[in-house]
């Protein structure tokens, strides 16, 4: 069944996976970003959505400056919380299915197994809590709405960590990166292509799932393996958290369990590394 799909954040890192994805897809897309789409002005979100027929919006808009947040902290609320709100109530006065993006953020990171959905939120930051209020926005009102968790998200597109190592290896002998903050990078082509598949085979799917690539790593192991697969050479020395000090505090431990998505939308998840290796070999700097 083809479908008519609203990507918004279009200019995003999975925003452009989908754009990847949608000129060898079947299905109609439509992508928005904010030339487009003022998603902060509720009425331009309502006349648009009131003038516009679609069967999917998937919301990866978001402001993800997570230090700039802490001082920007008026925008940070505009985007992840009164926008996502606008959307919700526009997806469910037009009949649209909303997916939504959110983060392992919303964690507080004093756990030391993956985090299962119904775990309790606690974020330490302002983007983390900004980003939960996003999703109550959507559970108060959508009893239908999808909200994927994510984390430590990369691709060929933008600006993320793999990028910046890479870069980083024309102008630096030596860097320092954080060994003790532990979580597991994902592709974002990988979400994109999951999200697709539940459109596909479980377009009823509600509530609130995790998904990120298998296996686990820390900021350390992620820029000990972009080095290994470019064969680059570039002297990482570890140090903790706290020789590292940054404006808004990160989780610990932000390993996200995934059998609930895989047990209700069937969708198979590659480990972080052959994830990596294969945006790696898409990636020209």
């Amino acid at each position: 069944m083809v479908s008519k799909i609203l990507v918004t954040g279009a200019n995003g890192q999975l925003g452009n996976e989908f754009k990847f994805l949608a000129s060898n897809s079947n299905h109609e897309f439509f992508f928005v970003d904010i030339n487009e789409l003022d998603l902060t002005n509720e009425k331009e979100v309502e006349g648009f959505f009131g003038n516009n027929k679609f069967d999917f919006v998937i919301n990866c808009a978001a402001y993800t400056a997570v230090d700039k947040a802490e001082t920007e902290k008026e925008t940070a609320y505009k985007v992840n919380v009164n926008a996502t709100s606008y959307i919700a109530n526009a997806s469910l006065k037009n009949g649209f299915k909303l997916i939504h993006i959110s983060t392992d953020f919303v964690f507080d990171g004093n756990k030391n197994t993956p985090y299962i959905e119904t775990d309790y939120t606690n974020p330490i930051n302002y983007y983390g809590e900004t980003k939960l209020l996003g999703e109550k926005a959507i559970s108060e009102k959508i009893e239908s709405g999808l909200i994927i968790r994510t984390s430590w998200l990369y691709s060929q597109y933008g600006n993320n960590f793999v990028k910046t190592i890479l870069r980083l290896t024309a102008t630096r002998d030596e860097i320092n990166i954080v060994f003790d903050q532990v979580g597991t990078p994902t592709y974002a082509l990988d979400l994109a292509k999951s999200i697709l598949i539940i459109i596909e085979q479980q377009p009823e799917l509600s509530g609130i799932f995790h998904y990120s690539n298998e296996g686990v790593a820390s900021w350390y192991d992620f820029a000990f393996q972009i080095l290994k697969n470019k064969r680059l050479t570039l002297k990482l020395n570890p140090i903790e958290t706290k020789d590292y000090p940054t404006p808004a505090k990160r989780p610990n431990y932000s390993v996200l369990n995934k059998s609930k998505i895989k047990n209700f939308a069937a969708v198979k998840i590659k480990h972080w590394v052959d994830s990596l290796n294969e945006c790696l070999n898409e990636i020209t700097l």
